[in-house]
């Protein structure tokens, strides 16, 4: 259950809706200087060259070539030079929106990660050029491309935190699965599920496909053939027995789980003896 829940949250996470205002590389000036702001916006920042400094909140740091700096929106932020060798950096402001939250609200994560390699300097130099592009498959690049730079960011850094308790809807999602997963054999309505987590029906609709990427009626029905299809592969419990188990009439069962994997509930079971 836990593996699934965690499959669940990097879905969730997935789902996010990402806008880039400005992607460039850029050697700044001497003069290149703010105190003590905040931004809608999120940033990165990674170093090619020179020297400088940053502030998050109230941490100071002196980014080096090959690091990539995370600049979260809503953080209090200073930025400046300290010598005529200023940065060469690549740089871009966006924005990652799931519902009402920031990504960087729902994960926290380390200012910078060391990437010193190649990939992150070409991925940057595609961003900025699809960025410029006014073709229309470069909004899909810029987006595909800007995540690949997101998990990245997230595969080399330590002490990834999820603050899931930052959104009262993840809690209210967190239970309704746990409760499904409990009631696979019930007649479980949206209605009931909705009352569960105290939303209005639609709303709850809304709220759930957001997160698990299906209606409550189609990730009902594809845990319950995920149940049949280990129980066909452990057990030896006839097709009929488990339908019964989840609360399935035979012929609905027979007919969604072949509609949902290619395979009848009895060649699915044969396949899976023949591979062991």
């Amino acid at each position: 259950m836990e593996t699934h829940k965690g499959r669940l949250l990097g879905k969730y996470l997935a789902n996010v809706q990402l806008d880039v205002s400005i992607a460039a590389y850029t050697k700044v000036p001497i003069t290149w200087n703010e105190d003590r702001y905040t931004t809608d916006f999120n940033k990165f920042y990674y170093i090619m060259e020179g020297e400088g400094f940053v502030k998050v909140n109230d941490e100071t740091y002196y980014p080096k070539p090959g690091e990539l700096y995370l600049l979260p929106s809503s953080s209090v932020q200073s930025y400046g030079t300290i010598s005529k060798n200023t940065f060469g950096k690549y740089w871009c402001h966006f924005t990652a929106k799931i519902g009402d939250f920031d990504l960087f609200q729902l994960m926290k994560t380390p200012v910078f990660s060391k990437l010193d390699d190649f990939e992150l300097k070409e991925k940057f130099e595609q961003l900025i050029s699809n960025w410029q592009s006014d073709k229309l498959s470069s909004h899909f690049r810029v987006h595909s491309i800007l995540l690949e730079i997101i998990a990245l960011f997230i595969e080399r850094s330590d002490h990834i935190q999820l603050k899931v308790d930052t959104s009262p809807s993840f809690n209210k999602m967190d239970i309704i699965l746990t409760y499904i997963e409990e009631h696979l054999d019930g007649n479980l309505s949206v209605e009931d599920l909705a009352l569960i987590a105290n939303f209005h029906p639609n709303y709850f609709i809304s709220v759930f496909k957001q997160f698990t990427g299906y209606s409550p009626i189609q990730y009902m029905n594809r845990r319950r053939i995920e149940k049949a299809k280990e129980l066909l592969i452990i057990s030896e419990l006839t097709v009929s027995n488990i339908s019964d188990s989840l609360g399935m009439e035979i012929s609905y069962f027979s007919r969604l789980f072949k509609e949902l994997t290619g395979f009848s509930p009895t060649s699915f079971r044969n396949l899976a003896k023949n591979l062991r």
